[in-house]
């Protein structure tokens, strides 16, 4: 499997793109290239509007400074960073610091005019400056689930890991093992919950307060919210209705997202870290964003507070199917990242008739709250009506008892259509699309909802109109599905790192869990919904029994056995597995994991890129595996590419047979040979396979061909005098879109503020490019002086911005 595709969305009008991947001054031959601080983010600098960003320090905080062998103490960080501050303070006077960080992340918010933001590059002791960007819940449909109308299959997911079986076989619930939820808060009141909390409940960053409770209705700032409790059900429930992975685990709640299930990364970073300094074992961030990046302030707390020993678990995201889609956290090198997949299912025809001579041939199982309520459309003739867009309003006036309800895709969510229809009374619904082609199926409708394209619609519609008001359905088994991976679950790789993501995937599809109500007459209730969200938190449950049971277990141990167990996933509609960069290492198995032998980790590798202009290439590579038994294993080792074409030049030698002792960790060396001659750039997904009698380990790996891992811009120059002169760039790969822009040049020599755009082409070729120019910026010529010039160069999706100083004569 093999290909690109762009992540990034350019908007020139009056915006400056500045979103960066490498440190200026860091590999330039350009001795002008102006050493300042890396900036990430998208800006309108020119904008005396406010927007608040993250500011990290070239100082290392107290753990990277701990991890790293570095000399440090709060104290002495305090003061750098005090320092830092001041000089900010100096160099964007309207600026205001807000959150302060020293133990995963060394540094700090700060709110200033979007004119001032470059002066921050500028201030000595600055490292980068990241957006303040916004994380939502990584959720998607919800409904709230009466006990009544539970379906066998909404309480499945935790058995289907085998989470059931390490309570009763093995013993192991979880106890002593302490879980941060950092999410929307937590309704710790819940009975399903309230075991697992202390007098220490955690902390809001909303509200800042010690009352970590979700948002309730009637919040100015938005609507309520159920995500974090929801979340913390699947950690640790423990109730007659839900009971999650680690029922006996500890929880601590952080609030980070706010009104509406939103947030931003000055409270998420803060609940990273608060979290680390509280005695969390595991933490899971069900929460993200579209930016697929690894080095964003969040992703960069995760890495550090994994270093820590705290196991971290993030949702891959929503965005999918397609390639590139994960993001930030899930970008995070070190935590686990997971995706999301739907339990084994049945799948049914659904054929409609209402009168002789009309088909329906669009006609499909959209989704159902039991197979009984299904299959009991087929017995008998209803009345059906229509009831617009769904909303309560429509079936107004209506007798839709014990009828189907025919509405139309749009405006809101499908399963609120199918509540809002149960609601009042009918039986079923046909969901008609509102464009052309099929909408997708929605598992776990609160009654059986059947799906058409919109010209089907239309004829239903017609029938109505003739009078010919009832329905009749024939609903037919065709057979079972295996566990497979949601659409909309993100894909991978990781721009920049180029891992494979998501690392695991878990149940995420119609996932029933515990929720507050915000009813106080009835406080305490029970929902399902789907997304990454849920997915997440199966896994931090998992990695909870693991750290029971081996409480002296590394995150890269707790990891590996996740990983090395998981269960590989058939997508039925190839009959072959799904890519690497769609599944992780496959579908985890709780049990598996807790009885492991072997460990190979880190539990996927990345043999890196090969660039093509440089023929054939060799490195040697290595990962380890430690034997957990206490016999002597002897293992065979192969590493098979998963597209034959990788085999006109790809070539991966390691040893054929490797002994270990019992208790010990060896490494295994690999030879990597690739003639990229004959390979099509992209990438190329494999398997290391591990083999010891039945014992089999596969870990994923992934090789890049052409890997566009290189600065886009090299170098660049400002020639001529007199109102004619030639600006030129370096650019090693050409670029797809390349942007100059003009900066004054501040008295310290730094990057001032931006005076106007210069120059903006696309389709630029290798290696370089150069234009006339009349020395005008905005029909008013520019002084003679010294400047600043910004390059800003995207090719295959990946930008870099680059700072030369230039002088106008």
């Amino acid at each position: 499997m093999k290909g690109y595709s762009s992540r990034v969305t350019l908007t020139f009008l009056a915006l400056l793109l500045v979103m960066t991947s490498f440190v200026p001054g860091a590999s330039s031959s350009n001795n002008n290239e102006l050493d300042v601080a890396e900036l990430f983010g998208t800006y309108e600098l020119s904008s005396d509007e406010e927007v608040t960003v993250i500011v990290e320090m070239n100082e290392p905080s107290l753990v990277e400074a701990k991890q790293t062998g570095k000399s440090q103490t709060k104290s002495s960080l305090e003061r750098v960073r005090n320092n830092v501050v001041s000089e900010v303070h100096s160099a964007a006077p309207n600026s205001s610091v807000n959150r302060e960080y020293d133990y995963v992340f060394s540094g700090f918010s700060v709110t200033l005019p979007q004119t001032e933001i470059t002066a921050l590059l500028n201030v000595d002791g600055v490292k980068a400056v990241y957006p303040d960007v916004e994380y939502q819940i990584d959720a998607m449909e919800f409904q709230e689930v009466d006990p009544d109308s539970f379906s066998p299959s909404m309480m499945e997911s935790g058995p289907f890991i085998g989470a059931d079986r390490a309570w009763n076989e093995l013993g192991i619930t979880g106890k002593g093992v302490t879980v941060a939820i950092i999410d929307t808060g937590t309704d710790y009141t819940h009975p399903d919950l309230a075991h697992a909390f202390g007098d220490y409940k955690g902390w809001d960053f909303v509200d800042n307060n010690d009352d970590p409770q979700e948002t309730p209705p009637g919040d100015p700032r938005g609507g309520s919210t159920t995500h974090g409790t929801h979340v913390a059900g699947t950690v640790a429930a423990d109730g007659t209705e839900v009971k999650g992975v680690a029922p006996d685990a500890t929880l601590l709640a952080y609030r980070v997202l706010g009104p509406g299930g939103s947030g931003t990364t000055e409270n998420v970073v803060a609940g990273i870290e608060r979290a680390v300094q509280d005695g969390a074992d595991v933490m899971n961030l069900s929460l993200g964003n579209s930016l697929n990046n690894p080095d964003w302030a969040t992703s960069i707390a995760l890495d550090w507070a994994m270093a820590e020993g705290v196991v971290a678990v993030t949702s891959n995201g929503n965005s999918g199917p397609n390639n590139w889609t994960v993001g930030s956290p899930g970008t995070s090198r070190e935590a686990i990242s997971v995706g999301a997949t739907r339990l084994p299912y049945n799948v049914f025809n659904a054929e409609i008739f209402t009168s002789e001579g009309v088909d329906y041939p669009s006609a499909k199982v959209m989704g159902f709250p039991n197979e009984d309520d299904l299959l009991a459309l087929s017995e008998g003739e209803f009345e059906f009506a229509y009831a617009g867009l769904g909303y309560p309003q429509d079936f107004e006036g209506q007798d839709f008892e014990g009828k189907i309800a025919l509405i139309s895709r749009g405006d809101f969510a499908f399963v609120d259509k199918a509540i809002n229809a149960k609601n009042a009374g009918a039986a079923g619904t046909i969901i008609y699309n509102n464009v052309a082609g099929e909408h997708p199926d929605v598992p776990g409708m609160a009654i059986p909802s059947i799906k058409t394209t919109l010209a089907d619609g239309q004829k239903l519609l017609d029938e109505l109109e003739k009078g010919n008001n009832t329905v009749s359905f024939d609903i037919t088994l065709v057979g079972e599905v295996g566990e497979t991976v949601a659409d909309f679950s993100s894909r991978g790789p990781v721009m920049n790192t180029w891992m494979i993501k998501p690392d695991v995937s878990a149940p995420g599809v119609n996932i029933l869990s515990t929720i507050p109500t915000h009813n106080p007459s009835n406080p305490h209730g029970y929902g399902a919904s789907q997304g990454t969200s849920m997915a997440a938190p199966h896994v931090a449950g998992a990695a909870a029994l693991l750290l029971e049971k081996n409480p002296d277990w590394s995150v890269e141990k707790v990891k590996a056995a996740l990983m090395n167990t998981a269960e590989e996933m058939i997508n039925p509609a190839t009959g072959k597995p799904y890519p690497l960069n769609t599944q992780g290492a496959g579908s985890i198995r709780v049990v598996d994991s807790l009885t492991v032998e072997t460990l190979a980790f880190p539990g996927s590798h990345s043999f890196g890129s090969f660039l093509k202009e440089n023929g054939r290439q060799v490195e040697r590579q290595h990962f380890e595996i430690t034997n957990l038994s206490d016999e002597r294993k002897r293992y065979s080792i192969d590493v098979t590419f998963h597209d034959e074409n990788a085999a006109n030049g790809i070539n991966v030698s390691t040893s054929s047979n490797l002994q270990i002792q019992p208790g010990k960790t060896q490494k295994v060396n690999m030879n990597v040979q690739v003639d990229t001659r004959n390979l099509e750039r992209g990438y190329y997904e494999a398997s290391i396979t591990l083999t010891h009698g039945s014992e089999v380990i596969t870990v994923p790996a992934i090789l890049f061909v052409g890997e566009p891992d290189y600065p886009r811009v090299t170098g660049a120059s400002l020639s001529g005098s007199g109102g004619n002169y030639t600006v030129s760039s370096t650019l090693p790969g050409g670029a797809d879109v390349l942007r100059y822009d003009m900066f004054h040049l501040t008295p310290a020599g730094g990057v001032g503020g931006l005076i106007g755009n210069i120059h903006v082409t696309e389709k630029v070729p290798a290696p370089g490019h150069s234009f006339s120019w009349d020395g005008t910026v905005n029909g008013n010529q520019l002084a003679n002086r010294q400047y600043v010039l910004g390059v800003y160069a995207e090719k295959g999706g990946l930008p870099t911005q680059r700072y030369y100083l230039v002088t106008k004569r």
